[in-house]
């Protein structure tokens, strides 16, 4: 397949995940936007490392995947946290934990 091709599948899955963050209000519907704009970034960063023949790109993805297990786990946290005292997941309660 040409490079070309997995880059349009890279900037369409980001592009969806830049979307789904600015239109949803829902907190897990964020959070899973935020990971379909991380999978885009590996998949960019897979296919540069292959077109060049190195295998920094493969390194650096993993490293994305480590950090986005961490995003996914404090980001539960926190919707739990919210949902737990406001029974509710919106994102616009958010501003409601500050003290």
């Amino acid at each position: 397949m040409l490079l070309n091709q997995f880059l349009i599948l890279g900037a369409a899955l980001f592009a969806v995940g830049v979307y789904g963050v600015l239109a949803r209000r829902n907190g897990v519907m964020v959070l899973m936007s935020i990971e379909l704009m991380l999978n885009a970034v590996n998949i960019n960063l897979v296919v540069f490392g292959v077109q060049h023949g190195v295998v920094s790109g493969q390194v650096f993805a993993l490293f994305v995947i480590a950090v986005a297990a961490a995003e996914v786990g404090v980001g539960l946290a926190i919707v739990l946290l919210l949902y737990r005292n406001r029974t509710s997941i919106d994102v616009e309660d958010f501003d409601l934990m500050r003290g």
